[in-house]
């Protein structure tokens, strides 16, 4: 059985923060919700190109095969 992962869609919603629509997936999956949901500040600071009035995060359930095609990162040294 593969572990579960969460994975953050980034949403774009109207003023009210009503009828949202999932715009893109970040580029990283997490091991739990807790991780996945302390990392919605700066997942949501490096998404502000979206013309929307009201841009938001949402923590999801995520198999095996969206998490291979999630983009990679370059690793940082240090």
């Amino acid at each position: 059985m593969a572990p579960l992962v969460y994975i953050m869609a980034i949403l774009g919603c109207g003023d009210d923060g009503a009828a949202c629509t999932r715009e893109r997936i970040a580029p990283a999956s997490y091991t739990s919700v807790a991780e996945c949901r302390a990392a919605m500040p700066a997942m949501l600071a490096r998404n502000t190109d979206l013309s929307y009035p009201v841009v938001s995060a949402s923590c999801e359930r995520g198999d095996a095969q969206i998490v291979e095609r999630l983009p990679v990162s370059p690793q940082r040294s240090g």
